[in-house]
């Protein structure tokens, strides 16, 4: 008698049912969980090229095991996730399964999870920062309808899961998985390949029948995906190397065409799965061994090793003409996209290693904003949202769903808001959205917020600029619900749309932009010629700077760093620790742009750098350096630039321009050369004459001493008004400044004590306190000024050979060394002859007219007539003795 069907049925299940309830022989079971030994289960691909299986641990320890295990790497937040469901809900109130890290990637790893409690009923692999689900399996906690369920995981594999894998392509961006069912008569196959989805994966048997490998009479399929992400996978017969041809009249169908277009073809594939995840398209299809259609269709032993072939390449889509997909000629060179690899499906083989891992892993449309053009932002049902898990409505763009929006900095992105009023549109730092603070967690808001909503009648429109602070990553999400939205990318677009301003510096070698805020400011600087490292200060020259330097290391990673340069060695080069941010560094083509906000006002004291304030309102001198390399430790004269700027550029911050400094060494010249007459000629000339002239008979000493000191003074006013008027200001700043200003006002002091002299005393008077005050005053005023201006002298060398770099200061300074010399020696020549005359002065000598050789200053050689300022002047005191020889 024959068994009732319905009744066989449920015994194999009551029986399948209670093999998994019990515990394998001869092991402990876990107490935490009622799965057996040989519970099995595939973890689900969702993201990150996730496969594996899972299983409880043979030895009845309470440990998961997990082989075949495959992970692109994930940041490292993500962890394997205990939790009740897939939902956003019950994956954010899960907590971590195991505390391994899934920030590498695994490669057919097989690894142990140990556990001290019940299991969840889902175990994830999820990353709680950006709410992202990478892929999961169910676990049963024994009841009778999860049991079953773990008996239908048993028996049922992830359709990314195969027993065999091999890679097809050289470079191993192309494989074949397969797993074969004999008793059925059929192979399950999965193309996978880290291609655009614009491209076709082509797999099949070659002609058993030819001499050599070759594609014509081949039997393929072709597989790959629609326009809007569908999957599907086609058999194609090959009869020529030419695009499908559709026969006309009596010509013959040819070329790489579907099998369906001849009359007596057909697809023999059937398509089981197919996604595009990680900029990797893979597609499941099944196909017989043996197929009824013995023209187009190459039957397949599935003990037989037999030469199989594959390509890719990009794929025509239909059009009116035909009303199928079309592989391109796949061109390129062999074992790139095409080959052909000797196959036996009965082998059991397993020679892909870890995931495949796509240079391009967005597989969302992208959407570039235009400056004129606004964006469109609508609602719909979610049908491929690139984060899972994700709400039954997100956000469209252009109607496109949670596009890839790319936005240059400095250009403005205007968006159109009608997606309705439960859908308040912001731009945030957040991958969630939803108002982080909802979740105690922080976010910054670039644009949009509560009022950011409309619909198609009223909609609202909303502008955001981005600029050079906002970061290469945000999002665009709702305020009001978590996962609507997807990335932006921001991208510099060209420095003159981040930056307010712009101009060259010397030479045109290097650009500088900046924009001004309240109390900050955003500078760049991009070198126009190839370097290793690119240096901008602000000072006359590098030596005195605060200097900013930028290169790529040797990591790849682009830096800038903060140095104050005292000196023209390395030993000169102090690094410092200014305060700034949002830091960019690259190089393209060896051309190296960098990035940095700074505080106008440091606000710091103490340190070197604290003096390096920005006053926008004054110009800011800078200048630029290169060289071949640079390192942010120990640097050597090696690091010395190769190339600098020859001078300073005044950038006016505020006004938003620039102006070459003029180069004023001539006008300093000029203004050193009578600085020396003056000082080192005219003025010690004129005290010489007050000091070692009084000897000449009348007033002779007095009108040279007078005169040399006037025209000291008038050519030192000279000087100093040439160099004000060429620099366009007086700073009292540097040493010789100071020291010039203190001479200057000594200098002018003594014209003006001299107009106020008291008189002089009669002979035989004795001379007034305020006459012998006078005098000092007059001597030791007029002497120290000389003092002063020597030293002014000097330090105005040194103050030149600062600021320009002159090779001949030090033999200027030399020269003047040995001119003040020969002034002392010449000074200390007639002093000594001035004592020696006095001390002879004191006798008498025959046939000779002795007189009074006290000094008459009593002339004002100011007067227009010169005559005497008082009486004291009209009796000289002049007393003669006549000494005649005796004639005896």
């Amino acid at each position: 008698m024959a068994a009732d069907p319905p009744l066989l049925a449920l015994l194999a299940g009551a029986l399948l049912a209670a093999a998994l309830a019990a515990p394998a022989a001869g092991a402990a079971s876990c107490p935490h969980t009622n799965l057996t030994a040989n519970f099995s289960a595939d973890l689900t691909m969702l993201q990150h090229q996730l496969r594996g299986t899972v299983r409880l641990a043979a030895n009845g320890t309470c440990a998961l095991e997990l082989s075949r295990f495959d992970l692109l790497a994930a940041s490292p937040s993500a962890r394997f996730w205990a939790t009740d469901g897939p939902s956003m809900a019950d994956l954010a109130a899960g907590r971590a399964f195991s505390p391994l890290p899934l920030n590498r990637t695994f490669r057919n790893a097989s690894l142990e999870l140990p556990f001290a409690r019940p299991l969840p009923r889902l175990l994830a692999l999820y990353d709680p920062d950006t709410s992202s689900d990478f892929g999961h399996v169910f676990l049963p906690n024994g009841t009778a309808s999860e049991l079953d369920t773990s008996a239908a995981a048993a028996t049922e594999r992830a359709p990314t899961m195969f027993d065999n894998c091999i890679p097809l392509s050289g470079t191993e961006t192309y494989r074949l998985r397969w797993t074969l069912n004999a008793s059925a008569g059929t192979v399950e196959i999965g193309l996978e390949a880290a291609i655009g989805s614009e491209y076709y994966m082509a797999f099949g048997w070659a002609d058993p029948k030819a001499n050599a490998p070759a594609m014509i009479h081949a039997d393929v399929v072709v597989a790959g995906f629609t326009e809007e992400g569908t999957p599907f996978a086609e058999d194609y017969y090959i009869s020529d190397y030419t695009e499908c041809t559709l026969g006309k009249d009596d010509s013959p169908v040819s070329g790489v065409c579907p099998d369906k277009v001849y009359e007596d073809g057909k697809n023999d594939s059937v398509l089981v799965y197919g996604h595009r995840r990680d900029g990797v398209s893979f597609v499941r299809y099944v196909r017989k061994l043996d197929s009824d259609d013995t023209k187009y269709d190459v039957p397949v032993g599935a003990t037989d090793e037999m030469e199989v072939l594959w390509a890719t390449g990009k794929l025509r889509p239909p059009d009116t003409l035909r009303q199928h997909y079309l592989p391109q000629n796949h061109g390129g060179p062999k074992d790139t996209t095409y080959g052909f690899v000797r196959l036996n499906l009965s082998e059991t083989v397993d020679n892909c290693l870890g995931p495949l891992d796509a240079d391009n892993k967005e597989d969302q449309e992208r959407i570039i904003a235009d400056r004129k053009t606004p964006l469109l932002v609508t609602s719909a049902p979610a049908v491929r949202y690139p984060n899972p898990p994700n709400p039954d409505k997100v956000i469209y763009i252009n109607k496109k769903e949670a596009p890839l929006l790319k936005v240059e900095r400095g250009v403005p992105v205007k968006f159109s808001v009608q997606a309705g009023h439960d859908v308040a549109l912001y731009i945030t730092s957040d991958p969630i959205g939803g108002n982080a603070t909802l979740r105690n967690k922080t976010e910054v808001i670039y644009a949009g917020g509560p009022d950011a909503h409309g619909v198609l009648a009223t909609p609202k429109e909303l502008v955001w600029l981005p600029d050079r602070n906002t970061p290469d990553l945000v999002y665009y999400q709702s305020l009001y619900e978590q996962k609507m939205g997807w990335k932006v990318q921001v991208v510099d677009g060209g420095l003159s749309d981040m930056y307010n301003n712009s101009v060259f510096l010397d030479d045109q070698q290097v650009t500088l932009f900046w924009s001004l805020s309240a109390d900050s400011i955003s500078i760049a600087a991009r070198g126009e010629k190839k370097s290793g490292y690119l240096a901008i200060g602000f000072g006359s020259g590098m030596v005195n700077s605060y200097t900013y330097v930028a290169w790529i290391g040797n990591d790849g990673v682009g830096r800038v760093k903060t140095y104050w340069i005292d000196g023209k060695s390395a030993a000169g080069i102090h690094p410092t620790s200014e305060n700034i941010t949002f830091v960019r560094c690259k190089s393209e083509n060896g051309i190296i742009t960098f990035e940095f906000t700074r505080p106008l006002k440091p606000s710091c004291s103490g340190k070197v750098e604290c003096k390096n304030i920005i006053d926008p309102t004054t110009p800011l001198k800078v200048v630029w350096a290169m060289g071949a390399s640079w390192s942010g430790d120990d640097l050597t004269d090696n690091n010395m630039h190769s190339v600098t700027s020859s001078r300073p550029i005044r950038v006016l911050f505020l006004r938003g321009s620039a102006e070459a400094e003029q180069d004023l060494r001539p006008v300093l010249a000029v203004h050193g050369f009578m600085m020396f007459v003056a000082w080192g000629i005219l003025l010690p000339g004129g005290i010489m004459a007050a000091r070692y002239l009084k000897s000449l008979k009348g007033d002779g000493w007095y009108q040279i001493h007078v005169y040399l000191q006037y025209s000291g003074i008038a050519i030192m006013f000279l000087g100093v008004l040439f160099a004000a008027a060429e620099l366009r200001g007086f700073f009292v700043s540097s040493a010789h400044v100071k020291f010039g200003v203190l001479a200057l006002l000594l200098a002018v002091l003594q014209p003006l004590n001299a107009k106020f002299r008291p008189s002089k005393p009669a002979n035989g008077e004795v001379p007034s306190r305020n006459r012998i005050l006078w005098e000092y005053l007059h001597v030791i005023t007029g002497r120290s000024a000389i003092v002063v201006g020597i030293v002014a002298l000097f330090t105005g060398m040194k103050h030149l050979g600062h600021r320009y770099d002159s090779e001949n200061v030090e033999e200027l300074t030399w020269a003047l060394m040995l001119w003040v010399l020969s002034v002392i020696v010449i000074v200390l020549c007639l002093e000594y002859k001035e004592v020696k005359r006095r001390s002879s002065d004191r006798s008498v000598r025959g046939h000779w007219v002795l007189g009074n050789t006290e000094e008459d200053d009593s002339v004002d050689l100011l007067h227009p007539d010169g005559t005497a300022r008082n009486s004291e002047s009209s009796s000289s005191g002049v007393m003669e003795v006549q000494l005649e020889p005796l004639n005896r």
